[in-house]
């Protein structure tokens, strides 16, 4: 915004500002979200605590996404508190570096959490506003910029699984800070505009009768079982390889395989995607996160079956990321947009991170850490039960 004038975002320097925000927030992602389990490991906490900590993130879902998201439909300017938030977040993940009580810890992660888990509703709200022409989404665009990210992703978990199995994790927290100040610098090389302001009434965007059609109540529920069985992979997976006598280095290969499949389906996706109705592709994805769940728990022993199970990523998160921000576009328009994307963070990556973490420690605790991934084999199913309602209600949803 410049002397207070709208500014159109399409208009502030081209997508440029939108990659580097995505690519530095998933660096952080990236390293932080793979190794921090293996962290809170190494400095003495048990499975069930190390559930629960990582569970906070999901914790903070809860209720920081729609705080922030409603502050942004209020105000109409998403970058000036992706801003705020940034800038939070860096300084308190300095407090990484000092453990002087047993909350210490606990409370900056939650403290942290609450800052970074409003970061990805706000961006893409922000991204969708850019990529968009008269309202209409552009998934070629979307996928373009939204592949930076997945390379963020993939340079940090690589690097990150090297230097941790040459050096050990003590510099977690500095990872932790580099990736942060990264991340404030691209949200102030982001363009600033404003939407006109929010008032009360009936131009005020109410979401309650959006979400009383049952096609959407229906989508929720598939994607909450769906992220379900994901965070399942991102609260265990590390710590199950580890058990199973897999390096660091082969660990962060893993993660690698799953984002190098996810950054090709980003580059190719407006090819793909007009083929079948986003309902499909909802129906698709699950099933193929069925596969991927069983081969993870019963074939983890052999590496082939490992590498062929993170290649589902493709479909399994990617395309199912693209359809749920092309669905949440279309039914969460203008005044009500960032309040959907914190849904879809609060739903999809909140309830199911809790639900994930209290009981993936617990079964982790009792049956071991493959039945982890059992678990996660049932969510998927539900999932997948769940997105043929969706198909169904939605007469397929067509792109």
């Amino acid at each position: 915004m410049r002397d207070g004038a709208p500014v159109d975002a399409r208009r502030g320097g081209g997508l440029w500002p939108f990659a580097a925000l995505s690519a530095g927030y998933f660096a952080h992602i990236g390293f932080f979200n793979p190794y921090l389990p293996l962290w809170l490991q190494e400095l003495g906490y048990g499975l069930w605590a190390i559930g629960l900590l990582t569970s906070l993130q999901s914790a903070t879902r809860l209720f920081a996404p729609y705080l922030w998201g409603w502050l942004s439909d209020r105000s109409g300017e998403p970058v000036r508190w992706l801003r705020v938030c940034a800038g939070a977040a860096l300084v308190l993940s300095l407090g990484l570096w000092w453990q002087p009580a047993p909350a210490w810890l606990p409370l900056v992660l939650l403290l942290m959490f609450t800052q970074t888990s409003a970061m990805m509703p706000l961006s893409e709200t922000a991204l969708a506003h850019a990529v968009s022409a008269s309202g209409v989404f552009d998934p070629r665009r979307y996928g373009r910029v939204r592949l930076w990210g997945s390379l963020g992703f993939l340079v940090t978990v690589l690097a990150a699984g090297v230097w941790f199995e040459r050096h050990g994790l003590s510099s977690f927290p500095f990872w932790a800070n580099a990736t942060l100040a990264l991340v404030v610098g691209a949200a102030w090389a982001m363009p600033r505009w404003r939407d006109p302001p929010h008032t009360h009434g009936a131009e005020s965007g109410r979401i309650w009768p959006v979400l009383r059609q049952p096609v959407v109540a229906w989508f929720f529920a598939s994607m909450f079982f769906h992220v379900l069985a994901h965070v399942f992979i991102y609260i265990f997976f590390s710590l199950y390889l580890d058990r199973l006598g897999y390096g660091k280095g082969v660990i962060g290969a893993l993660w690698a395989t799953a984002v190098v499949v996810e950054i090709a389906w980003f580059l190719t996706q407006g090819r793909w995607l007009p083929r079948l109705a986003l309902g499909q592709w909802l129906v698709l994805a699950s099933a193929l996160t069925v596969a991927r769940m069983a081969a993870t728990a019963w074939g983890a022993q052999w590496l082939g079956v490992l590498l062929l199970a993170q290649a589902v990523h493709a479909i399994g998160f990617a395309a199912h990321h693209t359809v749920c921000i092309a669905l949440i576009n279309r039914h969460f328009p203008g005044r009500l947009h960032a309040r959907g994307q914190a849904l879809y963070s609060l739903i999809g990556y909140g309830c199911s991170g809790i639900t994930a973490g209290a009981l993936g420690g617990w079964l982790s605790s009792r049956y071991g850490l493959g039945a982890v991934f059992e678990a996660g084999m049932i969510a998927a199913a539900a999932a997948t039960v769940t997105a043929a309602m969706v198909l169904r209600l939605g007469n397929g949803w067509r792109n």
